[in-house]
């Protein structure tokens, strides 16, 4: 039987199909995204997709997607000639957001070009649940049922774990904490997409979460300041940790309305949000997971090795 191959161009993609192929030798990844790195074993895939802004500051970023977007010009570059050669079977690909990803007008522009043209798997995830939709969905395209239905239920189960912790404690005395949650520093978005689902379910309470929610949405420091949140998590899109350090300190602390929210916050988190929130993939279940522990002070949950870094609490 012909092996099954696939290219992913989104990282949540790489994640999801990695995890149902598990050993399998019926399905393989070949072809990745310029964000697709994790697991590690796909770091030597070949990679289809480059971004045309380059990061600076949150600032310049924000200038540079503006201007190409105002232009009316695409934020990345698809590598046409290297689809073809990998000859995929199958296509994994987004119709969420133009800003994340290569957007699914290009794909489909270029898949049709191809000889046999490869099926498209479309996702377009706005809360848990639609991930977990996506699982399936990619489970589906690749033959692999069974096998993304043991992901699935997997998954669930932790989500369950985690969401009986944060209603117990809430249950025990512990009111919902107000989470302002930024996607981005300069100018500020709060979290959108699933993000405030996931406050939610961490026993926070939704009013500063929502703010942003769906998608996130420009606010000005003065509305965030007004909400008067407990809880600061500063979670840039895209941004490694040490990346978000660097924005911290050369972007947020600088600023007389980021002295007047931590003055007033109980505790003040750094995350690395390209990893753990911002790709609609399985490892939304381990963010989940850390808020849960982080607002309830529940630290037995958390996953070993999440990437943060504790600046109040």
């Amino acid at each position: 039987m012909a092996i099954k191959r696939v290219v992913s161009l989104l990282p949540s993609a790489a994640e999801i199909v990695s995890l149902i192929i598990g050993d399998s030798s019926s399905v393989k990844l070949v072809g990745r995204s310029h964000e697709d790195d994790f697991p590690e074993k796909i770091t030597t895939l070949p990679i289809l997709t480059a971004p045309k802004t380059k990061f600076t500051t949150s600032a310049e970023v924000d200038a540079q997607v503006s201007k190409l977007l105002s232009e009316g010009k695409d934020l990345y570059t698809l590598d046409i000639e290297l689809l073809k050669s990998l000859k995929p079977d199958v296509v994994v690909t987004q119709d969420l957001c133009n800003v994340c990803s290569i957007d699914l007008n290009t794909v489909r522009r270029v898949v049709k070009q191809m000889n046999p043209e490869p099926s498209v798997v479309t996702l377009n995830p706005m809360s848990i649940e639609d991930v977990i939709s996506s699982i399936k969905t990619v489970g589906i395209a690749l033959g692999m049922t069974s096998e993304s239905s043991k992901v699935i239920s997997g998954l669930r189960s932790r989500i369950k774990n985690a969401r009986d912790l944060a209603n117990r404690s809430n249950e025990s005395g512990r009111k919902p904490a107000r989470v302002a949650f930024f996607e981005w520093t300069s100018p500020i978005y709060l979290g959108g997409h699933w993000t405030p689902q996931i406050i939610r379910w961490s026993n926070a309470n939704k009013e500063v979460a929502e703010m942003g929610a769906p998608p996130s949405v420009r606010i000005s420091p003065q509305d965030v300041i007004s909400e008067k949140p407990e809880i600061l998590i500063v979670c840039p899109c895209g941004l490694d940790l040490e990346a978000t350090k660097r924005e911290y300190e050369e972007t947020l602390l600088p600023s007389d309305w980021w002295s007047k929210l931590a003055d007033n916050a109980s505790k003040i988190a750094l995350v690395d949000g390209n990893q753990m929130f911002n790709r609609s993939g399985p490892r939304l279940v381990d963010a989940l997971e850390w808020l849960v522990g982080y607002i309830n002070d529940i630290p037995e949950i958390i996953p070993k090795n999440f990437p943060w870094q504790n600046l109040k609490s």
